[in-house]
């Protein structure tokens, strides 16, 4: 489960002129970025800016119209690409098996890729559970667990690949502040621990500032500034301005 010889433990992703429509709709506009080899690189806009589609041309599950995705220097399409480097996506609906326990959803990697024993995988299972602050609920069903619960459990289920490159679609999203933060706090364990690249699609601003080395605006299907949270949080640019420091209603209206 270890890299093999000569593999880098982390690896860049270049995105150069990315462009998507669907119909008349275009949704990526251009997009271009480079993420350096172990860096949280953190995405940050609106609902509808496009954040969600980009981080689905950046596992593969899209194909753009124009431009290129770069893994370590090689297109994230070409033959063998996932063979060599090990990419892991935690969904923002965790995406559980229901039909599986919370250990066959964490194991499934293991048992279709794995050449080891049964008690060799449940170790490895056992030990990214824990990992998470989840240890034991092997037997549980997903749907037992609050969201928050399952969250962790993905994150687990992308642990076992050892991941290079790990991509998160708005972890937080629809959880309560303790358990977003809970998330958060597991996220950056996952930076200290694994030292894999992570590009994190998130409108959480406490997320973004509190994990990122840099952060991408993304606004209308256009990256409008990328730098350090903050360089973004000096930005004068109107949206990103009223973006960051758009404040939640004190009191409901009369």
């Amino acid at each position: 489960m270890s890299a093999t010889p000569n593999q880098p433990e982390n690896v860049s992703v270049e995105v150069s002129g990315l462009r998507k429509s669907f119909g008349n709709l275009e949704v990526l506009k251009g997009i271009s970025f480079k993420v350096n080899p172990g860096e949280i690189f953190v995405i940050m806009g609106p609902s509808g800016s496009g954040k969600s589609v980009l981080l689905r041309h950046l596992i593969g599950l899209e194909t753009p119209d124009a431009g290129q995705i770069l893994v370590q220097g090689e297109p994230v399409g070409a033959s063998g690409v996932r063979d060599r480097y090990r990419m892991a996506m935690v969904f923002q609906s965790a995406a559980l098996l229901t039909s599986l326990s919370v250990g066959e959803n964490v194991g499934l990697y293991l048992t279709e890729h794995f050449s080891g024993t049964p008690a060799e995988i449940a170790a490895i299972v056992a030990a990214k559970l824990e990992a998470v602050g989840l240890p034991g609920l092997e037997d549980r069903s997903p749907g037992e667990l609050s969201g928050g619960m399952q969250k962790r459990v993905a994150i687990a289920r992308a642990l076992v690949m050892e991941p290079q490159l790990f991509l998160f679609d708005e972890p937080t999203a629809e959880l309560d502040p303790p358990m977003a933060v809970t998330i958060d706090e597991e996220i950056l364990k996952l930076k200290n621990r694994t030292h894999a690249t992570s590009i994190i699609v998130t409108h959480d601003r406490t997320l973004a500032f509190s994990l990122a080395d840099r952060v991408a605006m993304i606004f209308d299907g256009q990256i409008l500034f990328i730098g350090t949270p903050d360089e973004v949080k000096r930005q004068t640019e109107t949206r990103i301005h009223e973006f960051i420091y758009a404040k939640m209603p004190t009191s409901k209206p009369s």
